[in-house]
């Protein structure tokens, strides 16, 4: 009898290993999507501070000339980063990208010194872009001014149309982790309907059934998002090995907010489908559990 008593006991048990195990496979799921996304941003910033605008200067250009026009480029606000080439050093860069050296049969050099700069995020678009040259083409030491107009322009478009798509993306996964992790818990929580119909039919309040299975939605819903960022910077840790590149999109602000947010879903959607679990099951008559 006491054998057999241990077993029923043991049988009233919630499981929960499965609920753990599906809620940590779906939140793996949504925590790659949401480094994408993350990455992606990174990665379309770093791409747009790529762009870089060369002002050439006029032949004979003074020192102190020059001077003041760079460092009032550098104290422009959309600017990230400015640099300063001569002659030499532009045809040191000319022969570095595999072209020919001609200084050998040219008496001077058809590379005039220029100022480089990359601009801030935000100010790379045609318009902004525009508008900096034509005014810094007044400037009367400046020669030229050039900037890759088709690719500035192209980013605008592709980003505009990338932004959006990686928003239904998450839009889309968003609804589907919430249905997921629902069902995942509804299940679980249906192996232990005649645990919660007998605790109601020996006098248990709704209170004294749900808090318990409550605080362990909880935790099962935080061990399962902490497993899932687990999971996830092992398999960013092992892609950096293969793609090195990668280490310099890697955040770890961001990576911790990723996972807080993933901690936040877990244990707020965990939470409420086992207590409308509960509630159901206490609301059913005890043949319909069958």
């Amino acid at each position: 009898m006491a054998q057999s008593g241990k077993a029923s006991l043991k049988r009233g048990k919630p499981s929960y290993f499965m609920s753990v195990l599906g809620v940590t496979l779906v939140l793996f799921l949504l925590g790659v999507l949401g480094w994408l996304g993350i990455n992606s941003k990174k990665l379309m910033q770093q791409l747009k501070e790529s762009v870089e605008v060369q002002v050439y200067l006029k032949d004979n250009t003074s020192e102190t000339a020059r001077k003041a026009l760079q460092d009032s480029i550098a104290a422009m606000p959309m600017v990230k980063s400015v640099r300063y080439t001569d002659k030499e050093g532009a045809k040191r860069e000319w022969v570095k990208t595999g072209n020919e050296d001609f200084s050998a049969f040219l008496e001077n050099t058809l590379l005039p010194s220029s100022l480089s700069f990359n601009l801030r995020e935000q100010y790379v678009d045609s318009v902004s872009v525009s508008a900096l040259k034509t005014r810094l083409q007044l400037n009367p030491i400046v020669d030229e001014v050039n900037y890759p107009k088709t690719v500035v322009g192209a980013m605008q478009r592709n980003f505009r149309i990338a932004s959006f798509v990686l928003l239904g993306v998450v839009v889309l996964m968003s609804v589907l982790v919430i249905v997921l992790i629902d069902n995942t818990i509804r299940l679980a929580m249906f192996s232990n309907r005649f645990l919660i119909k007998t605790m109601q039919m020996v006098g248990a309040t709704r209170g004294f059934i749900a808090r318990p299975m409550a605080v362990r939605a909880v935790v099962n819903g935080a061990l399962s998002a902490a497993i899932a960022t687990m999971v996830l910077y092992l398999a960013i840790k092992a892609l950096e090995s293969v793609f090195p590149d990668l280490r310099a999109l890697f955040d770890t602000e961001l990576f911790l907010i990723l996972f807080l947010g993933l901690l936040v879903i877990g244990v707020s959607i965990t939470v409420l489908s086992t207590y409308r679990s509960v509630l159901k099951y206490l609301k059913m008559k005890l043949d319909e559990l069958y």
